[in-house]
């Protein structure tokens, strides 16, 4: 299995936690963010990791060192996830995990993701008693299969929302890849990863991995920010210790600076 961090935004919302860096390099603890989803992904097995890069990707590159593949999104700044996943389509038919570099979250929660007896889901944290905004990735479920994820889904219609990883088979790969194909081809190089996710789920299953009350948050504004270092972290230390997060690159790389909700099950 292979992984593609999805991290070519800068992420302009946090421009007053990250200054000129992009959001992946967003500092949270004593690693940055891109930093400990490789690190997790390896504690998992996964050592083959692609960084979809586009702002600052050379600062990027600095951070993930020579073991990480870099694709650089160069039109990062008029497109979208959906975009920066196709640039790696030749990468994906074997099976891959994606994932969407602002998220910090439990081991725990890729290891029940992988270890899942589907070969195409996502994971989702369950409504409960959550009021949902424009800004969540809302998924409707049914029969524990992903029925349709957006986020102008109303939220009275909303089982719950996107973390932000998912994994993929063979067969599943196949039909995403050309489900991006297609709607990159009717040029929709703006659209959120989700909407491929969406046509996927019209041809084929695409089951729902509940995170189980693990902490999560994914960083977009800089509350969340500060709430993921001073909630979450800790709640995700407190599970995963001694799983130390270690830095990515040659171990002496130079790394960089640091930026809603914490969510449960």
């Amino acid at each position: 299995m292979r992984a593609v961090i999805l991290a070519a935004g800068r992420g302009g919302r946090l421009r007053g936690v990250t200054g000129a860096l992009p959001k992946c390099l967003a500092r949270v603890g004593s690693s940055t963010l891109l930093e400990r989803q490789v690190s997790t992904l390896r504690a998992c097995g996964i050592e083959d990791v692609t960084v979809v890069a586009g702002y600052r990707a050379s600062d990027v590159r600095r951070v993930c060192g020579r073991r990480i593949r870099l694709v650089d999104n160069l039109r990062f700044a008029s497109t979208n996830s959906l975009y920066s996943l196709w640039l790696t389509r030749a990468l994906l038919t074997d099976g891959f995990v994606v994932l969407n570099s602002d998220v910090l979250f439990s081991r725990q929660l890729l290891e029940d993701l992988l270890t899942a007896r589907y070969d195409d889901a996502l994971l989702v944290a369950a409504r409960g008693a959550r009021e949902y905004s424009d800004e969540e990735m809302k998924v409707r479920i049914r029969g524990g299969r992903i029925v349709a994820i957006s986020k102008s889904l109303e939220p009275a219609d909303a089982d719950g929302e996107n973390v932000g990883i998912g994994k993929f088979g063979r067969d599943g790969a196949g039909v995403l890849i050309d489900e991006m194909n297609r709607l990159i081809t009717r040029g929709a190089l703006r659209e959120w990863l989700p909407a491929a996710f969406a046509a996927f789920a019209r041809r084929r299953a695409l089951w729902a991995v509940e995170s189980r009350g693990f902490p999560w948050i994914e960083i977009d504004f800089p509350e969340d920010y500060w709430r993921a270092c001073g909630e979450v972290l800790p709640a995700i230390d407190a599970l995963d210790s001694p799983r130390s997060q270690t830095p990515i690159a040659a171990r002496g790389a130079s790394t960089a600076a640091t930026g809603r909700t914490v969510h449960h099950v």
